[in-house]
Formats: structure tokens, C-alpha cells, sequence
């Protein structure tokens, strides 16, 4: 009696699709990290070369007046 519910549990087991959706998911994840940093990097560059030269240009010809 006692196998055959271990029987019946293990063929329910190994029927059900619980785990099923836990690739997608981690494949998901790791699809939004990556994009994420790619969009980092690419505002780090836009800013390090165009946004912040130009800012400190800026700044500078602001406080040095020659008056």
C-alpha cells in the first residue's frame, strides 16, 4: 500500500510543471542586465565626452570675466 502512494506521488511529481517557467526567467534577467549596461556605458560616454567639457567650458567663462 505504502508504494503504491509513493508511486502515485512520484508520477504527480514528475507530471507537474511548476520549475517550467525558471529558465525564462533567468533568461530575462540576464537580456535586461546586459541591455542596462550597454545604456550605462552609453550615456558614461556621452557625458564624459560631449555633456561635461562643454559644462565646464561653460562654468569657467561664467566666474572669469575679466572685469
Amino acid at each position: 500500500m505504502k508504494v503504491a502512494v509513493e508511486y502515485a506521488r512520484t508520477v504527480a511529481i514528475l507530471k507537474s510543471n511548476r520549475g517550467e517557467g525558471f529558465v525564462d526567467n533567468a533568461i530575462a534577467i540576464l537580456i535586461a542586465v546586459v541591455i542596462g549596461a550597454l545604456l550605462l556605458a552609453g550615456l558614461y560616454a556621452l557625458f564624459g565626452e560631449t555633456v561635461l567639457p562643454t559644462l565646464k567650458q561653460r562654468i569657467v567663462d561664467m566666474f572669469n570675466y575679466g572685469g
